[in-house]
């Protein structure tokens, strides 16, 4: 842990790992804090993994999580955070994971923190380059973080196990489940993916609490063109408002059945909780009000899509409606 002079900046330093040793069943994320706790990343399982998800581009964290739990010595742990929690593992020497809002055509990602500064109230996050960090307003990270609720992953080994004892990590299971479901669904097992979590749900206490889990319930369901799967999204909002995808679920599932006025609103209010987060939501956006006859929206809304996506592949389309 290294603090400035007058103890207002608390920061872990961690290693430096090239941007290109990021895999799909093993992130970037993962491969530092291995390295941080002095193990090395066992590249063996890890290109044996990596040969299921050819051709996927995004990170698939279970596996990363199931490596460092069967290959190495350390353990995990994937739970709702907060902003003390996450305070008192710096202090403690333990650098966490947090899941915050992508931008552009990124709809997620994840990072590290790896200090805070008291003094200008900011979170400090890794970057992957020599003498770099980011620094977030605390403010503006909360607000960011609670749309994701707040998901952490604490990556630990063996002597700190005492530490943690008598903590708990709320939601720790149903999230390992969630994270499983998402695996099997990537994989093309879907049936099997809502089963293990309709399961968790029946029998765990807190899981109908958790979104991450309703989540991935509500897009299988969404996907199915389930009426189901309102009621989840619906439960996720109640839970906690700002939560940017169950919006967008919504905003989906009703585009999808032409009911373009609900649609419009839930679009509208995930747009309302993040502006920036998932350009190609503006695309549906300005679909909704060219459906209800409102072209003038409909073009600023399409602006907006090619602005936050400037390489859209209907780029040329797009303009073509803004110009006519």
């Amino acid at each position: 842990m290294y603090k400035n002079e007058d103890s207002s900046i608390h920061q872990i330093s961690l290693p430096l790992v090239n941007k290109n040793e990021d895999r799909n069943v093993f992130p970037l994320v993962i491969n530092v804090l291995t390295r941080f706790w002095g193990e090395e990343p066992p590249t063996l399982e890890i290109e044996s993994r990596s040969k299921y998800y050819e051709g996927y581009k995004g990170s698939v964290l279970i596996e990363g999580l199931e490596i460092i739990e069967k290959k190495l010595k350390l353990s995990s742990k994937v739970y709702r955070g907060s902003l003390d929690d996450l305070k008192r593992r710096l202090s403690q020497g333990i650098p966490l994971i947090v899941i915050l809002p992508g931008i552009a055509e990124t709809i997620q990602f994840a990072t590290i923190v790896s200090g805070h500064d008291n003094e200008e109230k900011r979170i400090l996050t890794y970057v992957p380059e020599p003498d770099s960090f980011g620094a977030i307003p605390e403010e503006k990270f909360v607000e960011e973080w609670m749309q994701d609720d707040f998901l952490t992953v604490l990556v630990y080994p063996e002597d700190v196990k005492d530490i943690l004892k008598n903590d708990s990590f709320l939601f720790d299971q149903s999230n390992k489940i969630s994270l499983e479901a998402e695996r099997l669904k990537i994989l093309g097992k879907t049936d099997d993916a809502l089963r293990l979590l309709q399961n968790e749900l029946g029998q765990s206490n807190d899981a109908d609490k958790n979104p991450q889990l309703l989540l991935m319930i509500a897009g299988i369901l969404n996907e199915r063109d389930d009426i189901k799967c309102i009621e989840y999204y619906e439960k996720i909002i109640e839970i906690n408002p700002k939560y940017y995808l169950a919006h967008r679920g919504l905003g989906n599932y009703f585009l999808k059945k032409g009911d373009y006025s609900r649609s419009n609103k839930h679009y509208i209010e995930a747009t309302k909780i993040s502006p920036t987060r998932y350009g190609p939501i503006y695309k549906n956006l300005g679909l909704t009000y060219v459906h209800l006859g409102d072209n003038a929206s409909a073009k600023e809304s399409f602006k907006q899509y090619l602005t936050q996506v400037p390489e859209a592949k209907d780029r040329k389309n797009i303009l073509d409606f803004i110009n006519s």
